[in-house]
């Protein structure tokens, strides 16, 4: 059977997506978790196949077989065309009335707040940032990695520290404790060998990102050369939130800014500290918040939004994400 007024909410990652079928007064009827969505390795296409049997297990879980509306809140939806080709992709299925779809960054924002309004900063695997008004504005950057000028993440920041542990182990960069630690964590006794390891592949290459936490452990002792990567990213954070604030004219309001994310989720004290003090010092109306729910409360909540459903229904869903 089908449901009235409902929304198919999906939250869909590198690693794992998740979907869960909402009613419109925020009863969630069944949810359902799979694998990671990768368009640009497998092609759009492929990629929202893919995503049916977790739509499918959802969908059964709920007892329907469509909803009004899919909320999607997608990874590897960089741009405003990505996401119209997705989109397009995604009604293609047939799961809903209506669909949107929207970079997951947007997920991790409505989570975060009781209105679709403010800036968030999401520090994952790369670094994004968006922000939204009420009003249907919205401020965002490509995300693209150094293409598009974006600097951070986990990717971004192993590469800083292996760069500066091969210098100094090699003298051509000022001494750091990085060139102990990195090849310490891998087994190994020296950035060379660690070097020579991801090289030839006897290191997969996905465990670079494991060099992120080191980096954080060797900034925590005191490293100058660490803590030094540390507050760059923290720079980053706050470049990217107050510009995005001053795009939405939100500078001189108060205005919540959602630190998302495994590495800001993790609350390393120095990165924590610095972005507060900066964002003090550059949008000190703005108010930082650390968010951990889950995005696909996100992506249902922009799904509620969309159906113009109460707040005791957005009240609803997030009780039930946060249990």
């Amino acid at each position: 059977m089908g449901v009235t007024a409902a929304v198919l909410a999906l939250d869909a990652g590198n690693s794992k997506t998740d979907a869960a079928v909402v009613a419109a007064d925020g009863r969630v009827l069944g949810t359902a978790r799979g694998g990671g969505f990768r368009p640009p390795a497998v092609g759009v296409r492929a990629a929202v196949d893919a995503l049916a049997e977790t739509v499918g297990r959802a969908c059964a879980a709920a007892g329907v077989t469509s909803v009004d509306h899919v909320s999607a809140c997608l990874a590897n939806a960089d741009l405003p065309v990505e996401e119209e080709q997705l989109a397009d992709a995604v009604r293609a299925r047939g799961w809903g009335a209506s669909a949107e779809v929207r970079n997951d960054t947007f997920a991790v924002l409505r989570a975060g707040v009781a209105e679709p309004r403010g800036v968030a900063v999401v520090c994952g695997a790369g670094i994004n940032c968006v922000g939204m008004r009420p009003d249907g504005r919205t401020a965002r950057f490509p995300a693209l990695g150094r293409l598009s000028g974006d600097w951070g993440g986990g990717w971004a920041l192993a590469d800083e520290a292996l760069w500066h542990a091969a210098r100094a182990e090699d003298g051509r960069g000022a001494p750091t404790d990085l060139a102990r630690t990195l090849p310490a964590h891998f087994g190994l006794d020296s950035v060379y060998a660690l070097v020579e390891a991801l090289h030839l592949g006897r290191l997969a290459p996905g465990r670079r990102h494991e060099s992120a936490p080191v980096l954080f452990a060797t900034a925590a002792s005191g490293d100058a050369v660490a803590r030094a990567i540390v507050d760059r990213l923290a720079e980053e954070v706050v470049t990217m939130a107050s510009v995005a604030l001053a795009r939405l004219e939100m500078l001189d309001e108060e205005a919540p800014v959602l630190l998302g994310g495994s590495v800001l989720a993790a609350r390393h004290p120095q990165v924590d500290d610095r972005i507060r003090v900066l964002l003090a010092e550059r949008a000190p109306k703005a108010v930082p918040r650390v968010v951990t729910a889950d995005p696909v409360l996100g992506a249902a909540l922009l799904g509620l939004d969309r159906l113009g459903a109460p707040a005791s229904a957005g009240d609803r869903v997030r009780g039930h994400f946060a249990r």
